[in-house]
């Protein structure tokens, strides 16, 4: 009983992960720019004395999946999408340089160009300000340029420009906020090939069918490990009743 009940509870604990996993997944089908997270289960061997025949199942994060999603078409300045490979550089939370395809931009009050979750948007020299202005434009290559206050309608002054990245998609990874990053803390260097549409959002690479599929076959493969927990039990009751004096 001990190894048939070890094997089911790892398998059923190792599942609700994974249904967790799918479950964010759903949750972000309509966050701009979301790259859906996968995962894998696989049987490992217990290491010790008197071990050699338990095993138990591991959850092994698989990665991220960076297929593109739809582009949708909103008309607001501030929005942006990736057309094809390539990604936004953003400071995240901790300092550090991370990478996202969310382009639903936003201005704070004092002028900072940041994501909508509030990470501040890298260009040349750090993070963007943009100066009080009538009109904001975002060029294919990054560039952002401006018509100031008071100005006339062909006077443009050129800001920034938001770093564009195309990283190896084997060496990138999520961090706790959501956001890419580089399995080696390192910077990359902006990529000139990387192109945004203006206007338009990326929508997440989330399957809504796949992931409803996957969640009643995760259900049903926990639903198996109770039943042979449950199995288990009985079995080991019927045992010690044959056995009893």
């Amino acid at each position: 009983m001990d190894r048939l009940i070890y094997i089911a509870m790892s398998g059923a604990s190792q599942l609700m992960r994974a249904q967790t996993v799918n479950n964010n997944n759903l949750a972000n089908l309509n966050t701009a720019g979301f790259r859906a997270d996968m995962e894998s289960i696989r049987a490992l061997p217990v290491y010790g004395p008197g071990y050699p025949s338990r095993v138990y199942a591991q959850d092994d994060g698989a990665g991220v999946k960076l297929g593109e999603g739809e582009t949708i078409s909103t008309g607001r300045s501030l929005d942006v999408a990736i057309a094809g490979k390539g990604f936004i550089a953003v400071q995240a939370k901790n300092g550090t340089e991370a990478y996202t395809r969310a382009g639903n931009l936003k201005l704070t009050d004092s002028g900072q160009l940041q994501t909508a979750e509030g990470d501040p948007v890298l260009g040349n020299s750090g993070p963007i300000a943009v100066p009080p202005s009538q009109k904001i434009d975002i060029g294919e290559d990054g560039t952002i340029s401006v018509l100031p206050v008071g100005q006339a309608a062909s006077t443009l002054a050129v800001v920034d420009r938001i770093k564009l990245v195309n990283p190896p998609a084997d060496q990138l990874m999520k961090n706790e906020q959501g956001l890419l990053r580089m399995k080696n803390p390192t910077r990359v260097a902006a990529d000139a090939s990387v192109r945004l549409i203006s206007g338009k959002l990326e929508s997440s690479n989330v399957s809504a069918i796949g992931s409803m599929v996957r969640m009643i076959e995760l259900s049903r493969q926990y639903e198996m490990q109770v039943n042979v927990m449950r199995t288990s039990k009985d079995n080991d009751a019927v045992a010690a009743a044959i056995i009893a004096p």
